[in-house]
């Protein structure tokens, strides 16, 4: 394979993998923009809908852990390929739900399931058996792939919907990743070991990361045990439960409509959550590149903390005359998902580069787990009080305790816990 290609084969597999990202976010991006419409059509309340949200921010992060078992075990080719055909069955099937429990089954549990498998741990995976130079950099940029799934997704998305009714919109996401599927399929590559390659950047065999093939359930079980264990792995993860729910579950799911009750289109609205996409890139790229330079503790103080004063100052930019809203995406944007860089750093530091993809999925699960807490949560509170603000504020305070909090986590590699389960032993 070196000799059919000037470059080395890692670039490509990179492409696919960012590409198979960014159609997966837009995926994750349409809740927002279809509770409006579900509202209208079917009559469903926003805390009916919010729940189907929640079991879909649920699921996509608990599956994180297994897929990565899954992907040592069958390739990530494989799980790729499986991930998108659930997501085109599960979208394709909405257009014909007729009750709020098959929005449950379809939206929460197969698209929950599909885009899990097509999501942060896929790119940890990638990064790290592929490449040994550049890892955060391109964590990052792979990473920012949500953002560019909202720049290009969010506006068309809304507008399709706005002009050609919500069914119109999920039938252009399906075509999508109906193209994408093939693609996949050729191109995509498990390891570079088995084409006689190193990983980039590697100069001896020793850098390569050689994937497990173990029983995928067994290995996932294995490293939620490990992680239970030790106390660094809670820090990490509840600062992560927080980033969920402050990010996906509150704003991604929530800005959108609560745009709708000040009075703001939706399109106007949607227009901001792809703003913040386009400072999502530029911030979560730079926190890539900055997390293989600055100390990462100090990275993620500095997000949250900006990410909880930017949510306690929310309520008050909901005025359809201003531009607060569009200094707060701005913002907020930077913040988004620069999170994870330093995340992913701190997580490999701790336990290992080889064992990277199962420990930051069941981080990425808390992600999930708070991402679906906040769905509801904010759902239950604006159907209640019929405003968001309380939802805005109590995540703007929590970001700001984890700011403090991050401090606590300790760099030590714990490689030998990890050795003292034998399933988990290379």
């Amino acid at each position: 394979m070196s000799r059919r290609f000037p470059f080395h084969y890692a670039w490509i597999v990179l492409i696919v993998t960012f590409f198979t990202l960014i159609v997966a976010a837009g995926v994750r991006s349409m809740p927002g923009i279809l509770i409006v419409p579900l509202e209208k059509e079917f009559g469903w309340n926003r805390s009916a809908i919010s729940f189907a949200v929640s079991v879909n921010l649920l699921l996509y992060g608990l599956v994180g852990p297994f897929a990565a078992g899954l992907m040592n075990r069958f390739g990530i080719k494989r799980i790729m390929v499986f991930a998108l055909g659930l997501l085109i069955s599960g979208i394709l099937l909405t257009t014909i739900m007729r009750t709020n429990w098959e929005l449950v089954v379809l939206w929460g549990v197969m698209v929950g399931f599909g885009s899990g498998m097509a999501a942060l741990v896929l790119g940890a995976t990638v990064v790290n058996r592929w490449f040994v130079s550049h890892r955060g950099l391109l964590m990052g940029i792979l990473t920012a792939s949500t953002a560019t799934g909202q720049i290009i997704f969010l506006p068309f998305l809304a507008s399709l919907t706005e002009q050609e009714g919500w069914r119109n919109a999920v039938y252009a996401v399906a075509s999508i990743l109906a193209i994408l599927l093939p693609t996949v399929f050729f191109l995509m590559k498990d390891s570079p070991k088995q084409y006689g390659l190193l990983p980039y950047g590697a100069k001896s065999e020793e850098d390569g990361i050689l994937p497990v093939s173990g029983n995928p359930f067994v290995e996932a079980i294995s490293a939620l045990k490990v992680g239970l264990r030790s106390r660094n792995f809670w820090l990490l993860a509840g600062s992560f439960f927080v980033c969920g729910a402050s990010t996906n579950g509150l704003v991604g799911t929530h800005l959108v409509p609560a745009c709708s009750d000040h009075g703001i289109p939706e399109v106007r609205a949607a227009g901001l959550l792809a703003l913040m996409g386009i400072f999502d890139l530029i911030g979560t790229v730079g926190s890539g590149w900055l997390s293989d330079r600055v100390n990462n503790k100090i990275l993620l103080f500095m997000y949250y903390g900006l990410r909880g004063i930017s949510l306690l100052l929310l309520p008050q930019a909901f005025d359809p005359e201003s531009s607060k809203l569009s200094i707060f995406a701005v913002f907020y944007g930077l913040d988004w998902i620069a999170t994870v860089p330093p995340t992913v750093a701190l997580t490999a530091k701790i336990f290992g580069r080889e064992k990277v993809g199962l420990m930051f999925g069941w981080v990425v699960a808390f992600h999930q787990i708070g991402a679906a807490v906040a769905a509801f949560g904010a759902g239950y509170i604006r159907t209640v009080q019929g405003e968001y603000d309380l939802a805005f504020i109590f995540a703007g305070a929590l970001c700001v305790i984890t700011a403090l909090g991050i401090f606590a986590v300790s760099t030590e590699k714990e490689e030998g816990k990890l050795s003292e389960t034998p399933e988990f032993a290379s």
